[in-house]
């Protein structure tokens, strides 16, 4: 079978340091090539020799030799660029979030169902094993009957003034970049969604850097930080009434620490027990790519839908109007 050839829209440090080496490692996929204003793509000829340069977005989308596309562009850019990669035929993998309100992946849904196109939201976290095993342990009761939820995710790039997450023109904010997996993990864990939402945010030059988000689930309550002016720290806990479940680098594994999930409960024999289970080295980027491949070229099914998608901007859509 043939590789589905890739190509990726900017140059963004992103896309070079982590996506496009995924891409080129990921089996079943090529990185055929990438558009740039200048059409310099030595940073990824660095790793894909053979990997061509465009010098427009256009240019790339025209090319009969790109299958699929990835969007690492601003995130007030991703509809649009989204929507032009389906029109001209391309699977789109489009990094998150992948509209800036929930009615606007309305058109996505549309458009891929029209052209039978893969299009999805690079939401890589649920490819790792670790929150498969999450979900699995859950849904299965492993903790008994879910009571809390909480999940932080923060980090400070307080000093990066030109930052397109400290802009707002750019869609910028702590809850677009990462307000998606603390909101987004517990509903693809749990399988449900909040029926109440409350929020405190603070806001700086027009984007929210930090934000404390409470809700109400149908069986658990949830609670949450996000920020951008914070000491970095990442961890889910899922607390039951017979265990609690924790997940140590959720969101950056390898880069923020090992992935680990800690799951604390009870021996047969009535003690405290703790059994911890280590994936190390996994590159969930690389899963999400082979994950997407399998669904262009086999049918597979792709487990970060946009109707997933919707779903988790739909719980960000509420939090700043609970915000007010």
């Amino acid at each position: 079978m043939t590789s589905v050839n890739w190509g990726i829209l900017g140059a963004a440090k992103f896309a070079r340091e982590h996506m496009g080496p995924a891409i080129h490692a990921a089996r079943g996929a090529r990185l055929y090539g990438v558009a740039s204003r200048s059409g310099d793509v030595s940073g990824f000829q660095a790793f894909a020799p053979d990997c061509v340069g465009f010098d427009s977005y256009d240019a790339l989308l025209a090319s009969d030799e790109i299958d699929a596309v990835y969007i690492p562009l601003p995130n007030h850019l991703h509809v649009e660029w989204a929507e032009k990669a389906l029109r001209a035929g391309k699977h789109v993998l489009c990094e998150k979030p992948i509209a800036m309100k929930a009615d606007q992946i309305d058109g996505l849904i549309a458009l891929r169902d029209e052209t039978g196109l893969l299009c999805a939201e690079a939401y890589m976290i649920v490819h790792h094993p670790q929150w498969q095993r999450a979900r699995e342990i859950v849904q299965s009761g492993g903790i008994g009957d879910l009571v809390l939820v909480d999940a932080v995710f923060s980090y400070d790039n307080s000093a990066e003034i030109g930052n397109i997450r400290n802009k707002p023109e750019t869609g910028g904010g702590g809850i677009p970049d990462i307000g998606v997996y603390t909101f987004g993990s517990v509903r693809f864990v749990t399988g449900e969604e909040p029926s109440a939402v409350a929020a405190q945010i603070t806001w700086e030059n027009g984007v929210d850097v930090f934000a404390h988000v409470t809700a109400d689930f149908a069986s658990f309550r949830y609670s949450s930080v996000t920020s951008m002016r914070m000491h970095p720290r990442q961890e889910v806990t899922f607390h039951g009434r017979d265990g609690v479940l924790k997940l140590t680098a959720p969101f950056n594994p390898n880069v923020f620490g090992e992935a680990q999930l800690h799951w604390h409960g009870v021996s047969a024999a009535g003690a405290p027990s703790v059994t911890v289970e280590r994936w190390p080295g996994v590159n969930h980027y690389v899963l999400q790519v082979e994950a997407f491949c399998r669904s262009v070229q086999e049918g597979a099914d792709y487990p970060a839908t946009l109707e997933f998608a919707k779903g988790t901007q739909a719980m960000i859509d509420r939090v700043f109007e609970a915000a007010g």
